[in-house]
């Protein structure tokens, strides 16, 4: 399997940078116009930085290739990234709606925006989009979980980002400085929706969930010649990323080179159909009987 941990840590760090530049702004703005949700969508950015920095350090460790101490690699490092991004996107939203109950029950000055500020925040939104769509497509060139999460999560920085602006441009034109608060809600939900979709993607890899369907692989076995059954069929992992397939073969053979003929054909067939997969089967006579396709409950 291909190493990408290089290119990963390049995109994270050009991703770092510009959001850190993003953050910058918003709270330079925030600042000079008072606005709380501006504020709470710097926090956000913020979490953004932290994330790049976080999947910096999985991906150190996140090598696909098996060693000595970690046999069947070290990818799950990249999922416990993912999860500390789903963590930080929940520190967020509390952080969020703290700030908008604290506004709500006391009382502050109204938030003053200029012409000059909404154009920096365009810039802002400009840049929030072309790094998500870049981290996207480098993430799913490269197969790379830490950058697909990354990217999820500055899309709904970005989706936070026009929120704010509409809010702001409403203040603006209109004088309604409700809309600050008001908009400060759906900011925090849109973080805590990002960070559940984050949370459900990664924690079947870390808690073993099936990858594959044990009657889709019995299928695919028995297409080659010399298997009369398969049973005790089980698999983890996340098909396309890395998946990991365990099967007892019984086969029609009178000595081992015939046996393991069928088993290489049966490891490519399926590989070819699940890659990048590791298959490990155990063969067993012909005259052997077992009608468990799978573990059931």
């Amino acid at each position: 399997m291909l190493d990408h941990r290089s290119t990963v840590r390049k995109v994270l760090v050009i991703t770092l940078l510009l959001n850190l530049l993003v953050m910058a702004l918003k709270v330079f703005v925030g600042l000079a116009t008072g606005s709380l949700s501006l504020l709470a969508d710097a926090l956000h950015s913020l979490t953004d930085s932290a994330n790049n920095i976080l999947g910096l350090v999985a991906s150190r460790f996140s090598s696909p290739l098996p060693d000595r101490d970690h046999p069947y690699g070290h990818q799950k490092f990249e999922a416990v990234g993912a999860l500390g991004i789903a963590a930080f996107l929940g520190i967020a939203c509390f952080e969020i709606l703290q700030g908008a109950i604290e506004r709500l029950l006391s009382s502050s000055p109204p938030v003053q925006i200029s012409t000059h500020e909404l154009w920096l925040l365009l810039v802002v939104l400009g840049i929030n989009i072309f790094v998500a769509f870049y981290e996207r497509r480098e993430g799913q060139r490269v197969s790379s979980p830490i950058l697909i999460a990354d990217a999820q999560h500055t899309m709904s920085d970005v989706w936070v980002t026009i929120s704010v602006l509409a809010g702001l441009v409403g203040i603006w034109a209109f004088g309604w400085q409700w809309l600050d608060v008001g908009l400060a809600f759906p900011v925090a939900v849109l973080v805590f929706a990002s960070g559940w979709s984050v949370l459900r993607q990664n924690l079947p890899w870390l808690v073993d969930e099936m990858a594959i369907a044990p009657e889709a692989i019995y299928e695919t076995a028995l297409q080659v010649p010399g298997v009369l059954n398969c049973h005790d069929i089980a698999s983890r992992g996340v098909v396309g990323r890395q998946s990991f397939i365990e099967m007892h073969l019984i086969v029609d053979a009178a000595d081992v080179e015939t046996a393991h003929q069928i088993t290489e054909e049966v490891e490519a067939l399926l590989s070819e159909k699940y890659s990048p997969v590791r298959v490990l089967i155990h063969v067993e006579p012909r005259n052997y009987r077992s009608d468990h396709i799978s573990y059931e409950a």
